[in-house]
């Protein structure tokens, strides 16, 4: 029976996985049950579509990047990145390169792994070499702006004040966030901004990308960014900047965050002046050092 026993254990799962704290066991917090379900060497990991995902699949990518082979975000996504850090460390070990994860290859892993000592992962020197050499300025930068419905009127005015200032930016208005995600990496954006409206409150929180092993550095500076402005331009509760592994922020491929705000009418009647301060954020965070 779905009693409060399971209702307070489906939230606390759900807080401890970056998902929504509903007590609602929906389609993404069962999906997360899954993947989490799965221990490295449970199967053969390898690359295929649709791709496999799970802790085992996060696991592989932690270990193949603290040995120094790039797989990308630590995201528990078996992509193409991964199934070349796996064929490279295959091809390093002196083993058949076939890009699966077998018993050989895996039992190699762990042998290498075991060696290292506070490894450090090269995902995250990768991410924050990026940052680092990124111009200081968004003049020239590709921006992506999405939002699923009612707040159109924002990303236009955010659209046009960056125009302005010699930035490339794309709208992004699929109601689907896997669809928005995949959008803004075929766009090769550098920076990703989703717009929600969230109706029944009226507070701002913006989320960013984190996951049991990783974060984007870019997208947790973003998010306390706009978290020190916007709440106080639109006259709203500050709800806070969370690391949270919702479906726009993992499968995006660069710095993003999810921006919720309400009440509705108090958003769209302030739309200029929320598009003003997103232009500003943006600009300070481009100007970030990260030396």
């Amino acid at each position: 029976m779905f009693g409060d026993g399971t209702r307070a254990a489906v939230e606390a799962f759900q807080h401890l996985r970056g998902l929504r704290v509903d007590g609602i066991c929906g389609p993404q917090t069962w999906n997360t049950l899954v993947e989490a379900s799965f221990r490295l060497g449970d199967r053969f990991l390898f690359r295929r579509t649709p791709m496999q995902r799970g802790d085992d699949v996060a696991d592989l990518q932690l270990k193949l990047s603290t040995l120094g082979f790039d797989t990308g975000r630590v995201d528990g996504i078996f992509g193409d990145l991964t199934s070349r850090a796996l064929a490279e460390f295959q091809r390093n070990a002196g083993l058949p390169i076939d890009g699966i994860l077998g018993g050989a290859t895996l039992g190699e892993l762990m042998r290498l792994e075991s060696r290292h000592h506070e490894p450090k992962s090269i995902s995250s020197v990768r991410a924050r070499a990026q940052l680092r050499h990124a111009p200081p300025t968004l003049s020239g930068r590709h921006v992506a702006i999405g939002e699923n419905g009612g707040l159109g009127s924002v990303t236009g005015a955010l659209r046009r004040r960056l125009v302005l200032g010699g930035i490339q930016v794309s709208e992004l208005h699929h109601p689907d966030d896997a669809t928005q995600a995949h959008e803004a990496n075929e766009l090769a954006a550098d920076v990703f901004v989703g717009l929600r409206l969230d109706p029944t409150r009226a507070e701002c929180h913006t989320s960013y990308w984190a996951g049991r092993h990783d974060e984007s550095q870019g997208g947790r500076l973003l998010a306390v960014l706009i978290q020190r402005s916007v709440p106080e331009v639109l006259g709203i509760r500050d709800a806070g900047a969370h690391g949270m592994s919702l479906t726009i922020l993992r499968e995006t491929r660069m710095p993003s965050v999810l921006l919720e705000l309400g009440p509705a009418t108090l958003v769209v009647e302030r739309a200029a002046l929320l598009a003003t301060s997103l232009a500003t954020v943006l600009g300070q965070w481009a100007d970030v050092s990260w030396d």
